[in-house]
């Protein structure tokens, strides 16, 4: 499988089909039994453990069909995470990413006082905010109406001029707005 810099890529199948298990791979969570995964032409599978918490940071950004914000941590708070752990203090990032999703007027608010898509969208925000070269979104609108989740597929869609953007999903509305689909069954590519 070969996916571009700067393609827009739904990834679909069947529960249980590894849709999981690939953005796993490529993300570098997991390590493959056979093959290997090369990113920007460099092979990244035989890396160590410390090589490869630093590819993920540098590189990847993750957007989960559940949130995974911290409650108790204002929107400008939860997206300042990723800067914090990596050392950074280029504090006008955190900004940047929460203009880029449209929240900059809700930074001082803690997720139980935003809305689903808010949410969704401080973690997408988070995600960006070390400006990785990937984007891995599993179902990012699985938990929004329909009006959101469009919403969110319009600014996953701006986001391919920077990054490749890799999503799990199970709506083919959805997924036909990328430019292209992958379909997994039973651990491997169905053309």
């Amino acid at each position: 499988m070969d996916i571009k810099n700067g393609e827009f890529v739904s990834v679909m199948g069947q529960s249980g089909s590894g849709k999981t298990t690939l953005m796993n791979l490529i993300g570098m969570l997991d390590r493959p039994t056979e093959g290997t995964i090369q990113i920007d032409g460099v092979d990244v599978t035989g890396r160590s453990q410390k090589e490869l918490v630093e590819y993920r940071r540098k590189m990847v950004g993750f957007v989960f069909q559940q949130f995974h914000l911290i409650p108790s941590l204002t929107a400008y708070e939860n997206v300042a995470l990723p800067l914090v752990f990596a050392g950074e203090k280029e504090q006008s990032r955190i900004n940047e990413a929460l203009e880029r999703v449209n929240l900059s007027h809700r930074i001082d608010h803690k997720p139980p006082e935003l809305s689903g898509g808010e949410q969704q969208r401080v973690a997408i925000a988070r995600a960006l905010v070390m400006r990785p070269k990937i984007l891995l979104a599993d179902e990012p609108t699985g938990a929004l109406d329909k009006e959101t989740g469009e919403m969110i597929m319009s600014l996953l869609k701006s986001l391919r001029s920077e990054m490749t953007v890799v999503m799990i999903t199970h709506n083919h509305d959805l997924a036909a707005m990328s430019d292209r689909i992958i379909n997994l069954q039973d651990g491997k590519i169905k053309e």
